[in-house]
């Protein structure tokens, strides 16, 4: 399998790659397309956190400890001192860090149901529930996380597969197979419940309208087509002047995506964009 800087490293190419066709397509704010590709990063690295000692692991576990002794310091502030505070999030933290950690691979295996497309789902699924309901993202900019970790977890057991075809010595490794599957077809019973765990965040997802009717747009799309290649030179170098001779002849200024320079557009929003280019749906809450 691809080590952690080789999945970390192509999965952060891929999101940027991603990211920049959703600049392009004036989709998200820029302090949304951070968000949303950050969650595309961590995809590229989460399936292995079956792994017990790898960094992914660590890191997601430290993480929820952090984020659960917070929680505790909120549902105890007003009924407990400071001190009592303290102590109850420190041993939420070592509960979650260690105690979780430790149940949690003592049930999983590595290329287990988490190296599956199943658990792609899952994640990107608690993806969109998490950016709408605890980060309070509008519900597109929402769903647009859950694509992006979707993307970045596919990357990763795409990855894992092409290491197990050794080329230069021209042979399939016995681990072909195990890293880009449905599901885990060894252990039903671990399916079973990824997959019931999936069907039960899906019910309690944000309405995904906005981000269907944006990203299914015609007008997206063509504009994305124009901008794919320069129209008249590369990079400034090569090619003709018809940017000059439009403004000799006093012809408009080029339009991005079909939104004039200064022009209100859904990248000053921070929303995913309406059909047919219109006004983006205004979103339940102003944070962004």
């Amino acid at each position: 399998m691809a080590n952690f800087p080789t999945h970390i490293g192509i999965g952060t190419v891929a999101c940027g790659m991603l990211a920049t066709l959703t600049l392009a397509a004036n989709v998200v704010g820029p302090e949304s397309l951070v968000a949303v590709t950050a969650a595309g990063i961590l995809g590229s690295v989460l399936p292995d956190i079956d792994l017990k000692d790898s960094r992914p692991g660590r890191a997601l576990f430290f993480g929820l400890g952090a984020f659960f002794s917070f929680v505790a310091l909120f549902l105890g502030a007003g009924h407990y001192s400071i001190v009592e505070l303290w102590i109850l999030a420190g041993l939420t933290f070592l509960l979650v860090r260690y105690v979780a950690h430790g149940i949690f691979h003592r049930v999983s295996y590595h290329r287990g149901i988490f190296h599956s497309v199943l658990a792609a789902v899952f994640f990107a699924l608690l993806t969109v529930i998490v950016y709408r309901y605890i980060l309070r993202r509008h519900e597109g900019v929402a769903w647009l996380a859950g694509g992006f970790m979707l993307a970045g977890y596919l990357v990763h057991l795409l990855l894992d597969e092409i290491y197990s075809v050794d080329v230069m010595d021209t042979r399939i490794k016995a681990s072909f197979g195990t890293a880009l599957k449905l599901w885990d077809g060894n252990r039903l019973g671990h399916s079973a419940l990824m997959a019931a765990a999936t069907v039960g965040l899906f019910l309690v997802t944000p309405s995904s309208k906005t981000f269907v009717d944006g990203i299914s747009s015609p007008a997206l799309w063509s504009g994305l087509k124009k901008q794919m290649l320069p129209e008249d030179k590369w990079f400034g170098l090569i090619g003709d002047m018809a940017w000059l001779r439009a403004g000799k002849t006093g012809a408009p200024a080029p339009v991005a995506n079909g939104v004039a320079p200064g022009a209100a557009s859904d990248v000053t929003t921070g929303s995913i964009r309406s059909p047919a280019g219109g006004a983006p749906s205004a979103p339940t809450d102003t944070r962004r």
